[in-house]
């Protein structure tokens, strides 16, 4: 016990807990500049815009920012951005972030998905034009032929053309419904006068 105090007094004691000091301040010092340089410490990029960017000038804008990207897939199509062109991103531009951040993309697709036109013969113009929305259709017009069934829709055409039941358009297509106008006066006034 006697000889501990007096190595504990003595001076290589002293010397041995200096140089372990020391040695413990410049092994932080190291770890911290290490830190400071492997993690950019303080130091940002901002998120460039690249909205209603094509995909190739993305990447070059991405690497030009010391930045990363991952393309998401977008079944929504958007007509106010050109196709295949960036339509959001994740961090939006502007946000500051650690250089080799990933940015996240998503494209506009080259246009609307198909969708299934309903089976609409036989039924109420309302109607129709009710199942046609639920779709993703729009009604632009509605033409009136002689026939019995007031409103009730007789044929279909898109961009003049007749359609049927089961015809894949793209979505927000417009359909111009052909419906009855419930006057069958003169198809029967002409086969009264032909006998």
């Amino acid at each position: 016990m006697r000889n501990l105090f007096s190595f504990l007094k003595s001076k290589t004691f002293l010397i041995q807990i200096g140089l372990a000091i020391v040695v413990l301040v410049v092994l932080i010092f190291v770890m911290l500049r290490w830190l400071n340089s492997s993690t950019n410490h303080g130091e940002f990029v901002e998120v460039p815009d690249f909205a209603k960017m094509s995909v190739m000038d993305m990447r070059k804008s991405v690497e030009e920012a010391g930045l990363r990207y991952e393309v998401l897939d977008s079944a929504n199509y958007n007509p106010d951005y050109p196709r295949f062109s960036i339509i959001d991103q994740n961090p939006q531009a502007g946000n500051k972030v650690k250089e080799n951040r990933k940015i996240y993309f998503t494209v506009n697709p080259s246009g609307y998905k198909k969708v299934s036109v309903p089976k609409i013969i036989q039924v109420t113009q309302r109607n129709a034009t009710s199942m046609l929305r639920a779709v993703g259709l729009d009604v632009q017009r509605v033409t009136y032929i002689d026939e019995l069934g007031k409103d009730m829709v007789y044929t279909i055409k898109y961009k003049g053309k007749m359609i049927k039941p089961g015809d894949r358009l793209p979505k927000t297509s417009k359909i111009e419904l052909v419906c009855g106008n419930g006057n069958i006066t003169s198809r029967a006034q002409v086969k009264a006068d032909s006998e």
